[in-house]
């Protein structure tokens, strides 16, 4: 009787639980069961372990081998068990140094040919493990960039299960540890580039709004015509944000490492931003899957903007599935044996045209669509995802003056101002526990110290009692409120924030 063992890690959602992978070797004929909650792709693993090892010139005695992943209770998801398998039996075998072996997390796919393959979630999984302690942590060498985003954890590249083995062989001869992989990276250029908002022609007012909904983290609809440049002020809008802190894009790429996004080589301080297309389904936009969850767009906009474009052209109900995650920053994926949460704190924009054909009320073209085109199209936005839309702005075709125009001021100017409103924000709301004004509890800012005067509220309290308004659009107008006084450099809003905050909620009320 023979006993290895190693270690995993098991994710739900981004949060990951320390896995004892244990190989037994007895009597009995010759297999090789795994036991421990693994789906599909987790139980074929002892195919491409006898294969990879045959490869490797390696060998595993002809017996029953039991693989046991603990706690069993937990539902193990993919193939990067594969090396923590492999690693576990090897080591039951006596062909790798047992104790050396269980001290370290290994994580990867086996091929055929005894390579070692990267699989999604890497990120997450060594940041589970050293929460959890664990010190060392072997993965494939083209994951080793995004391990070593993680401090204080010792990362071991590894290409093939061969070269693994003799590895394991040498430390144990020598009494040290595996070859430590290469030097930490630090911050990266991303890949994507981020248009400035000089880019723009015109559209004072639409600018303005953008910098607004960076200031205070309110969500935006814009509407006009084809070719006005509604998209390229949604594009723009992470390139006025603020920076990430190092936990928060820590926190960010490990969404995006477990929805297989591309392999981090460094650190991306840049807000990230979706824009899926409006066939997205459901699962697209909020996570899910028919084996692991993934996460959606609106996780993976975690921090960021979310950019729905086209937005009456999505599904209703894929519309209207953003309502909980708005309110509450989290998207909540239920299953039979699992309940997954992702993060979801987006700042979302939709663009849309005002009618089907995208004429009506453009210069110079007529709109070919009938009254019951146009209601049908304008309901697709209404009801409660509007009323959570803090402001709304209309974005007209471009006169032909502005296009000589020179002067626009640079993101880098906005940004500047946006870092300096949310500096006031965050002194002001350090007791409540927020740091932006769209994130503030309602009842706070209806009651002292917060409470506005009463001049300043007259036409936003008659737009509650004659039923213009509803509760929660009250507070979204006192926030935006608040956010025009930061970006004025005041300390409170007065008479005219409030009525630019309820003109830029509905253009209905400013007439």
């Amino acid at each position: 009787m023979r006993f290895g063992r190693t270690l995993a890690v098991a994710l739900s959602g981004v949060r990951g639980t320390l896995v004892d992978v244990e190989a037994h070797i007895g009597n009995g004929l010759p297999t090789l069961m795994i036991s421990g909650l693994p789906d599909k792709a987790c139980a074929q693993a002892p195919d491409r372990l006898r294969s990879a090892v045959a490869s490797a010139g390696l060998s595993i005695p002809p017996s029953r081998i039991v693989v046991n992943l603990s706690p069993a209770s937990i539902p193990k998801h993919g193939s990067g068990y594969d090396l923590a398998i492999a690693v576990a039996v090897l080591a039951a075998a006596d062909v790798i140094e047992a104790s050396v072996a269980a001290r370290s997390v290994h994580l990867g796919e086996l091929g055929l040919d005894g390579s070692i393959r990267p699989v999604p979630g890497v990120l997450p999984v060594v940041m589970a493990a050293a929460a959890a302690g664990v010190r060392h942590v072997v993965v494939p060498a083209a994951s080793v960039a995004e391990a070593r985003l993680v401090e204080g954890v010792t990362v071991h590249a590894a290409a093939t299960l061969g070269a693994l083995v003799e590895a394991y062989a040498v430390s144990a001869r020598r009494g040290g540890t595996l070859p430590v992989a290469s030097a930490l990276p630090g911050i990266c250029t991303p890949d994507r580039q981020v248009g400035d908002l000089a880019d723009v022609v015109g559209q004072k007012e639409a600018r303005e709004v953008v910098e607004l909904a960076a200031i205070g983290g309110h969500h935006l609809l814009l509407t006009g015509p084809p070719g006005v440049g509604k998209t390229m002020l949604a594009e723009r809008l992470v390139g006025v944000l603020p920076e990430l802190t190092r936990a928060e894009a820590l926190e960010s790429q490990a969404i995006r490492s477990l929805a297989g996004v591309g392999q981090a080589r460094g650190l991306d301080l840049t807000p990230p931003f979706e824009a899926p297309h409006h066939t997205a389904s459901t699962a697209a936009i909020v996570g899910g899957g028919s084996a692991a969850v993934i996460p959606g767009a609106v996780s993976r906009a975690h921090r960021g903007v979310l950019f729905l474009d086209e937005a009456p052209e999505f599904k209703s109900s894929v519309l209207q599935c953003l309502r909980q995650p708005l309110e509450s920053g989290v998207v909540t994926i239920a299953r039979a044996r699992e309940s997954v949460t992702y993060p979801a704190g987006f700042l979302l924009v939709m663009a849309a045209n005002p009618c089907p054909c995208g004429h009506s009320f453009a210069r110079g073209q007529s709109c070919r669509c009938s009254p019951m085109d146009l209601r049908r199209y304008a309901s697709r936005l209404q009801g409660p995802l509007l009323d959570r839309i803090d402001l709304r702005v209309n974005v007209p075709q471009v006169a032909a003056g502005a296009v000589a125009e020179i002067g626009a001021e640079s993101s880098q100017t906005v940004a500047q101002r946006v870092a300096q409103a949310r500096c006031a924000q965050a002194q002001r709301w350090a007791d409540v526990g927020v740091t932006l004004n769209g994130h503030v509890p309602g009842h706070l800012l209806r009651r002292r110290p917060f409470r506005l005067a009463r001049a300043a509220t007259a036409r936003l309290d008659r737009a509650l009692d004659h039923g213009e308004l509803s509760l929660r659009g009250y507070d979204r107008v006192l926030r935006v409120a608040w956010s025009l006084a930061d970006r004025e450099g005041r300390s409170t809003p007065g008479p005219a924030e409030v009525t630019r905050a309820m003109d830029l909620r509905s253009p209905e009320l400013a007439a």
